[in-house]
């Protein structure tokens, strides 16, 4: 508790973004946490847009409207006025991209310049969300934000080639590089948690990399930090990835046995038996020690935040003491939703 209590202490409160805001690429698990958070802070004055295609997404606040029409785009901001921007959007399927590249960077590239167009003569405060995967992970990560990029992949590729976009055209602009973020989807099967849960779920194996490393981050500290960067002037690149550095294969480890699912569905393999198509970058992890600099405290939990949910070796899901808790609800309340965001919301209500 004396951790917590300290990191309450030193976390502010965010402050109001300049409004009416606008979130793009709400089908993704980035975009579609902050719409919620941001629409239960701000109704009616926070506007979610999706691809067109994505049919499934419909709410209050919720536009379709695709990202590469600059007349749809341009016809938005003239109803809504939006005076901040958080893009989200983009395709990150590794395999689609990288059988349709000009697919890939019509949405993550162009899409961009289209909303740059807008933000721009609107004079819109913009926070643009790029990944982790502009590097290859050929190293032993801790990448920082002056290392070259390198990515190995389309996705990884027309990420790069956005950021340069929008410095060149808003050098006002905040660029956060995520890694996965863990929260809920709104299709039920997309991001990290869902993805591999679904599998379990219906009893269907899933097979994921050790040696691909990254830095999870929760969707709750995501959308707090959103929120204070939405509200201040930060400019520039920054690192935005989580303190714990995990496999792909830990985090389906933490999945599986916190969701109390089968654990011989559970398989790894390195991630040169993926096959060419996508490649695989490698470790990834980021130092994200600018960005705290620059706040002046840390913005993120480990995901999770038990230490005790973290593996410590390859069979570490298949040990499980009696009466441990497992199941998705508890999977929900422990990996989808940050443990430590109701005791940050009673601090803050006794003050």
């Amino acid at each position: 508790m004396l951790r917590l209590a300290q990191f309450i202490a030193d976390r502010p409160l965010p402050s109001d973004p300049p409004l009416p805001l606008l979130i793009t690429g709400v089908a993704g698990v980035a975009g579609y946490n902050a719409l919620g958070y941001f629409h239960s802070r701000y109704p009616g004055r926070v506007v979610g847009i999706r691809q067109e295609e994505s049919d499934y997404l419909t709410g209050a606040g919720v536009v379709a409207c695709n990202a590469e029409d600059p007349r749809r785009l341009a016809e938005l901001f003239d109803e809504y006025r939006f005076a901040s921007v958080l893009d989200c959007a983009g395709n990150c399927a590794l395999k689609p991209c990288e059988l349709d590249p000009a697919l890939a960077w019509r949405i993550n590239v162009e899409g961009v310049r289209n909303l740059l167009a807008q933000t721009t003569r609107h004079k819109s405060r913009l926070v643009h969300l790029s990944i982790d995967l502009v590097y290859a992970g050929r190293r032993h990560g801790n990448y920082r934000e002056d290392d070259p990029t390198n990515p190995v992949t389309v996705y990884g590729k027309t990420m790069v080639a956005a950021e340069r976009i929008v410095r060149r055209t808003d050098p006002g602009a905040c660029i956060l590089r995520i890694s996965l973020p863990m929260g809920v989807s709104p299709n039920g099967h997309a991001g990290a948690i869902d993805w591999i849960a679904s599998r379990f779920n219906r009893s269907r194996p899933a097979t994921l990399y050790f040696d691909e490393i990254r830095t999870p981050t929760y969707t709750d500290c995501m959308n707090e930090l959103f929120a204070v960067l939405l509200g201040n002037h930060l400019a520039g690149t920054f690192h935005a990835g989580g303190p714990r550095r995990l496999s792909l294969y830990q985090i389906a480890q933490i999945i599986n046995r916190v969701g109390g699912y089968d654990p011989d569905a559970l398989m790894t393999i390195p991630r040169i038996a993926a096959g060419p198509i996508p490649p695989r970058a490698g470790d990834v992890t980021m130092d994200s020690s600018k960005l705290a600099r620059a706040l002046g405290y840390e913005p993120f939990d480990p995901w999770p935040l038990d230490d005790a949910l973290v593996p410590t070796d390859r069979d570490w899901h298949r040990r499980r003491e009696p009466g441990e808790p497992g199941s998705p609800e508890y999977l929900h309340e422990v990996l989808c939703v940050n443990p430590a965001r109701g005791i940050r919301a009673i601090d803050t209500n006794r003050t």
